[in-house]
């Protein structure tokens, strides 16, 4: 099809109107010029199509679908191969649906554990939330369905999100919130982006020309359509011009009138809406040129396959030898969340499900024994049902407590206001474990909880939120069907009070402060030394994993070189398993504040008993970059690393060096304030600057003055030299009294050092 000819067929008022949805869900049409109407839809976890005609706010019934684990439950599979997996049956799905782009995947990171739409964002770690995003967009696009890479960017918190103003400073905005947009941008070339709704350091992201052409386009070369989120528009006239192509939802007969008016009165060009204008049909007529009608739903597979992707994805934090369960064993599930489970998000990516399997079910044949415990319309105990519960914990030989947090409290729109259980389930966990010390814990919620009672409990499995099949995928793990094989994506405080944004998180009005900078999660946690109930990565399995050969392919490189890693793994355990292998890098001695370790690559690894096999990594410059802002690109300082491979972020099993040499010489501008430290580290300056304290130290290597044995002289010596090494050059100049032969001394040190 060529776009560009059908673009110049038609009128201004057609293009304007154009840049605004049809409707709810679906793109503008001409049926003048033969130009079809195209749907895209929610979610990233599960196709939420609204069923029949499109109401104006979305909200009538969705077609049947398939709930899959949300985000924050499949990253915690570090697996890949199984996010590109899912995406494929995903596009499939909307292939069957008629859908020609799902609106996900939401890759913001997880800054703190309050924000309220945690439960599908991947990560707190920009590396991993990166490479998922651009496996499961590879899978969904392999359909010829499109994919939208959301919420451009640093949208972090639900509060106040479609006004507040995100100020991020240019390092951490490059470190931690950008990066894995740009590595789905560059890798996996997304149909579309979605802007976000909220203001970035002063501009709302859907009118920032620097977000949307600069970075997006001109740096990262994107070269899809920017749509909004629903209702993210400002100005739609400073939106166009600045690269945000596609309004939604519409129709938008008000911008529509705008646009046109700015055009006719010459405060826009007309160019900016034709680019607009080709970049929707561009996605519009990829789908329909490779529309796939006769793809049909295998509703049956596709639960089979969500129950995979949570068995996969679920966390064991503890086990003190209770799981798994022996199948003959007396087992009380305890908790309503046993029997009717939370299995999915609250808001925009809520599906209407095929079928939903609780835990009691899928252990029926099991002679599993069941008491509800707690409702979920109130957080009061009712101790009618504790009574129940006890009784029937009691009378097992152990229990499985099911906890975990309520619709009402953890949802898309806001966020939560603490990291704790409702007092129902708190106060039921309380009086199972008076009568039963053999129990277990199992959490169904989106993001991290506080946990004073996990010194009571003999085991705790972390399920998210694991899609329709959560209960089969729950009971598979418990009774060692399946290994747990998930590691957490997100660090695990002991109390909120312990996260780096708590100070700054919900902002002041609408300003939202990232002050913690590039210290999120781990980085935090690390520098700080700051304990942690449980840490980045962490994960356990029902065998045992052995790291050994720690292997570098060479002791120096340039930072242009590639780096070859490997490491050898081995299940000493007993049964097949697999381990999520970590790698992390750290630069030894920096002059920029950098964080201990950094994730720079994993790899899930199955292993029978006995078996032991090479894991490889490839680190490029990227691994040992920081960002330089002065030189608006990332820079290695020369210097050693250590590249440190384990089983989680404090789980560290093999370490080794190298040295890595800049190509890169930073352009440091000197002058009469640059401090005598910084020229005495300069190779040049040092040689220069000795000769001359030489000359102006009348006691240089006299040794000891009179009255001053040799331990005071050396005291002395060391105070005078730390106290030197951060004065300003002109300081050198007050010293010698203003004498005019060391003021030309200095300068000329300074003209040739910035020669």
């Amino acid at each position: 099809m060529d776009i560009k000819q059908l673009v110049a067929q038609m009128t201004l008022e057609e293009k304007a109107r154009f840049c605004s949805g049809a409707d709810f869900w679906h793109v503008e049409g001409l049926e003048r010029l033969g130009i079809p109407s195209v749907m895209v839809t929610d979610g990233p976890c599960g196709l939420r199509k609204q069923a029949g005609d499109t109401d104006h706010l979305g909200l009538n019934a969705s077609v049947t679908a398939i709930s899959y684990p949300t985000g924050s439950c499949v990253a915690c599979s570090f697996d890949r191969d199984l996010l590109r997996e899912s995406g494929e049956v995903l596009g499939e799905e909307c292939q069957a649906e008629d859908v020609a782009v799902l609106l996900g995947p939401a890759v913001n990171i997880k800054r703190s554990p309050l924000c309220g739409r945690n439960f599908e964002y991947f990560s707190e770690d920009p590396y991993l939330a990166g490479e998922l995003s651009a496996a499961y967009i590879k899978g969904v696009q392999s359909k010829n369905v499109g994919t939208s890479l959301k919420h451009f960017a640093a949208n972090s918190m639900e509060h106040r999100r479609m006004t507040s103003d995100s100020l991020v400073d240019e390092r951490t905005l490059r470190e931690i919130y950008l990066p894995a947009f740009e590595k789905s941008v560059k890798e996996a070339k997304p149909w579309t982006v979605m802007c976000s709704y909220n203001k970035l350091n002063g501009d709302f992201a859907s009118e920032s020309h620097r977000l949307l052409t600069e970075i997006l386009r001109d740096e990262w070369g994107f070269e899809g359509a920017v749509m909004s989120d629903w209702g993210a528009v400002n100005d739609r006239v400073k939106g166009v011009p600045a690269g945000m192509d596609l309004e939604m939802p519409g129709p938008g007969s008000g911008n529509t009138e705008k646009l046109v008016a700015a055009v006719q009165e010459g405060r826009m060009q007309e160019s900016d809406l034709d680019t607009a204008v080709e970049r929707i049909l561009g996605f519009v007529y990829k789908y329909v040129e490779n529309r796939q009608p006769g793809t049909r739903f295998d509703y049956e597979r596709d639960h089979q396959k969500a129950r995979q992707m949570a068995a996969e994805s679920m966390v064991l934090l503890k086990n003190d030898g209770m799981l798994p369960l022996d199948k003959s064993a007396k087992v009380a599930f305890i908790g309503k969340f046993a029997d009717e489970p939370r299995f999915q998000g609250g808001g925009s990516s809520h599906v209407s499900c095929y079928k939903v399997s609780g835990s009691v079910e899928a252990a029926k044949g099991y002679g599993v024994t069941y008491a509800q415990g707690y409702g979920t319309k109130t957080q009061e105990p009712d101790e009618n049902l504790i009574a129940q519960a006890v009784e029937t914990a009691g009378a097992a030989e152990c229990a499985v407590v099911f906890i975990g947090i309520t619709d009402a409290m953890e949802s898309e729109g806001f966020d939560r206001k603490d990291m704790q259980i409702p007092a129902c389930q708190q106060k039921l966990l309380e009086e199972v474990l008076k009568v039963q010390p053999n129990t277990a814990v199992v959490v169904e919620c989106g993001s991290a909880i506080e946990m004073p009672w996990i010194g009571g409990v003999k085991a705790v499995l972390y399920a998210y939120l694991g899609g329709e099949a959560v209960g089969p995928a729950i009971v598979d793990l418990l009774y060692g069907d399946v290994n747990p094989s998930g590691k957490l994506a997100e660090t695990f405080p002991m109390r909120l009070e312990d996260n780096p944004s708590y100070l700054y998180y919900f902002g002041e009005g609408d300003r939202a402060e990232y002050r913690e900078g590039i210290f999120v999660g781990y980085r935090y946690y690390d520098k700080k030394k700051l304990p942690v109930l449980f840490p980045f990565g962490h994960g356990l399995s029902y065998t045992q994993f052995a790291y050994s050969g720690l292997t570098l392919d060479k002791a120096e490189m340039q930072d242009t070189d590639t780096l070859h890693v490997s490491v050898k793994v081995k299940n000493t355990g007993s049964r097949a398993g697999k381990e999520i292998v970590q790698l992390y890098v750290g630069d030894d001695e920096s002059t920029v504040i950098r964080p201990v370790k950094e994730l720079k690559g994993f790899e899930k690894v199955e292993l029978q008993p006995g078996e032991e096999k090479v894991v490889a990594f490839t680190l490029d410059k990227r691994a040992f970059a920081y960002y330089n802002v002065d030189m608006a690109g990332w820079h290695v300082e020369s210097g050693d690393f250590t590249i440190m491979v384990g089983r989680s972020s404090a789980g560290i099993e093999q370490c080794a060096k190298v040295k890595v040499e800049s190509t890169v010489a930073l352009k440091k501008v000197w002058s009469l304030n640059s401090t005598v430290g910084d020229v005495m580290a300069d190779p040049k300056g040092a040689q220069i600057m000795g000769q001359m304290m030489q000359a102006m130290n009348p006691l240089a290597g006299a040794g000891p003055q009179e009255g001053q044995d040799e331990s005071e002289a050396i005291m002395a010596g060391d105070a005078m030299a730390a106290m030197m090494n951060y004065m300003p050059l002109r300081g050198l100049i007050m010293f010698a009294g203003g004498a005019p032969e060391v003021a030309e001394s200095l300068q000329k040190l300074i003209d040739s050092l910035n020669a």
